[in-house]
């Protein structure tokens, strides 16, 4: 196993910078994907496609994805919560803007910092990162107030709801990742759990949802559910979890507070969703957090 660093290198900070890049457009593609797709039918259509791709790169590798490693439970139950984390994200999507959901998203690295060192030690944050992440956390408090209506004619509090109840599913999952004998399996093997649980759960919700399932997809839905499958679900996840395997998850999870800029800049251009001075505020407060987050102690 790789020797995991105390801090964040060039190379991490590039791989994070593109992850988040990716990670603000795709909740823009997303959005723009429902006229046609459902939201947890497309999320259904998009970890079933991953998983299939992630196995046959395990095939190619030969990456063993056996379970005589103590991994199942933890794996399981970080499937489920990867699983959940979705379902709601997908589902906010109809109730909010795609920026605005993005923001709440990110809530993840406060349940991380407030419960990983309980059992990773290293993990701890000192005082100048925890301001950090506290200035973070009133920009986000900033946009909870901001609001344009909600799609649909929908109470917009319900996508907001979604989207803190995914940030905090996504928070549990790295903590269970760090904490556990995950930690020590292959990135893939450790994708495969998340994908695959996803890709067995999400349709039956999105049945249960009663959404329609339409599979005659125009060339735009087309292009963006294979963006998200190949790039989204497998290659852009791959490269977090071989991260959580290297570096500090509270420095990382930080640092991803870059993906609501990315989502803000797609949305407005995209989109034609409302910038205001209140969330660029709020995005600029983010920007600073991460900077003392990650700023190594003298």
């Amino acid at each position: 196993m790789a020797q995991r660093k105390q801090h964040l290198d060039a190379l991490a900070v590039g791989l994070l910078v593109c992850c988040c890049l990716f990670w603000g457009f795709q909740q823009t593609l997303v959005k723009a994907t429902l006229p046609e797709v459902a939201p947890v039918f497309q999320a259904a259509l998009r970890f079933s496609g991953a998983t299939l791709i992630l196995w046959l790169w395990c095939r190619w590798r030969a990456i063993p994805l056996t379970l005589s490693d103590g991994s199942l439970w933890p794996g399981l139950l970080a499937g489920l919560l990867f699983a959940l984390e979705f379902a709601c994200l997908y589902t906010g999507l109809q109730y909010t803007s795609a920026s605005r959901l993005t923001v709440l998203l990110y809530t993840s690295p406060f349940w991380v910092a407030l419960f990983l060192p309980i059992w990773v030690r290293s993990e701890r944050l000192g005082a100048l990162q925890w301001l950090g992440l506290v200035i973070a956390f009133v920009a986000l408090a900033l946009t909870v107030g901001q609001g344009a209506s909600a799609d649909n004619n929908a109470p917009q509090w319900l996508g907001d709801a979604l989207a803190l109840s995914a940030g905090l599913t996504w928070g549990l999952t790295t903590i269970t990742i760090r904490a556990s004998a995950l930690a020590r399996i292959s990135a893939e093997k450790l994708l495969f759990y998340q994908v695959a649980f996803s890709a067995l759960t999400l349709p039956v919700l999105s049945l249960l949802l009663g959404e329609p399932w339409n599979f005659a997809f125009s060339p735009f839905a087309a292009t963006s559910l294979l963006l998200q499958t190949g790039v989204g679900a497998f290659l852009s996840y791959l490269v977090w979890m071989w991260m959580l395997g290297r570096y500090p998850a509270t420095r990382i999870s930080a640092f991803i507070f870059l993906t609501p800029i990315f989502a803000l800049m797609f949305g407005s251009l995209w989109l034609k969703e409302p910038v205001t001075p209140q969330l660029l505020i709020a995005l600029a407060c983010i920007a600073v957090g991460i900077v003392l987050v990650n700023r190594k102690a003298a």
